[in-house]
């Protein structure tokens, strides 16, 4: 079961976005959808992917938003699928080409939030409806859903300070936040830092370019450099990929038994969990996630309300109050890797136990 010290109710997240936001725009949402004409199941539904350096896009997001929506139009409903690979001039040019070939609805996951803002536009300009997905995207977006971005960082920073006891103030972590250009960055950084200020010693902290594991790898190997490896104590760390480029850096500097904080649940980030390389990944569920983002798709390209699908509201910086589906996180350690990851089919014991985890797996009950 997932301990209920590490999740949170989706509604809580409801409140704080909706304090936070600056808004100066009010969301097309409702009005959109009642405006719309009725379509039946033989949508296109646009899916537009940030990045493949993270295994979840090809490996869960994709090909559970296809299932989702092919349940939901009885199979009649497709998806027009493009990833950006990190590129926002790129992905601006996929929703360019999606509009010119009419799709019925879009869902973007943006590369950057800001710079998506215009081709929000172009799209409710041709009256095609946008779901953000997993990132907050900027411009008139008609629906939201992700995880609880705050939530996550504090999850993350409870966790390190957990695994450090008594060691917290004894030297420096390092912070290895993400892209300055994914507004979940900062709120992963946010949340983080609320629980980690004065209690720990930030000794580096680091927003880092495209979440690429070597431009992680490589700022861990400058602080190493600059704080000493006598002197690094743990490492916060906003995602798995990134944890897997430091660990690399520590590993190469002799440094060992510094606990390394991560997010995805990517295999190879489970299987550091196992084998004691990195101490902790926040779980999140992508099936919640990813079944949001094609109902609340296919209700708008339905022209149906989202009153009975999203139950939340948030506020980006120029769109307020969004129809949103808030999803609940879960902080994956070796102690709960049977109840997270693998009651939940996202892995099989046999995936995570290759030949070359086989002996920590059986130590850690993993059989």
């Amino acid at each position: 079961m997932r301990r209920a010290a590490f999740a949170v109710a989706a509604g809580a997240m409801a409140v704080s976005l909706a304090a936070c936001g600056s808004a100066k725009e009010s969301s097309g949402g409702a009005d959109k959808s009642a405006d719309s004409k009725k379509k039946g199941d033989a949508i296109t539904v646009g899916l537009l992917l940030p990045e493949n350096q993270t295994a979840r896009y090809e490996k869960f997001d994709r090909p559970l938003i296809e299932k989702k929506v092919s349940e939901l139009t009885n199979g009649k409903g497709k998806v027009v699928y493009a990833n950006a690979k990190q590129d926002a001039t790129q992905q601006n040019q996929q929703v360019d080409t999606m509009i010119t070939n009419k799709v019925d609805v879009l869902i973007i996951d943006a590369v950057d939030a800001a710079a998506i803002k215009n081709s929000v536009q172009k799209a409710k300009d041709a009256g095609i409806p946008v779901v953000a997905y997993d990132r907050l995207a900027q411009g008139p977006i008609d629906a939201y859903t992700s995880f609880d971005n705050e939530t996550v960082g504090k999850t993350q920073g409870e966790a390190l300070l957990k695994a450090l006891g008594s060691k917290a103030k004894s030297g420096k972590i390092v912070m290895m936040n993400g892209s300055s250009t994914d507004p979940n960055a900062a709120q992963f950084k946010k949340g983080a830092h609320d629980v980690l200020d004065g209690k720990v010693n930030v000794g580096k902290e680091y927003d880092t370019k495209e979440w690429k594991p070597e431009n992680a790898n490589s700022n861990m190997e400058g602080a190493i450099s600059a704080l000493g490896k006598k002197n690094i104590v743990g490492v916060y760390s906003a995602n798995d990929g990134m944890a897997g480029g430091i660990i690399t850096a520590l590993k190469s500097a002799g440094i060992a038994n510094v606990p390394v904080t991560g997010q995805d649940a990517e295999l190879a980030g489970v299987q550091r969990i196992v084998s004691g390389a990195q101490y902790m990944s926040v779980y999140k569920p992508y099936a919640p996630e990813a079944d949001a983002a094609a109902e609340m798709a296919v209700n708008l390209a339905q022209g149906k309300s989202l009153d009975s699908v999203a139950k939340d509201k948030v506020d980006s910086p120029t769109t307020k109050g969004v129809p949103s589906i808030l999803v609940a996180v879960t902080s994956l350690t070796k102690d709960n890797i049977k109840d997270t990851v693998i009651k939940d089919g996202v892995y099989t014991v046999s995936d995570i136990c290759t030949a070359q985890y086989k002996a920590a797996c059986d130590k850690a009950g993993l059989k």
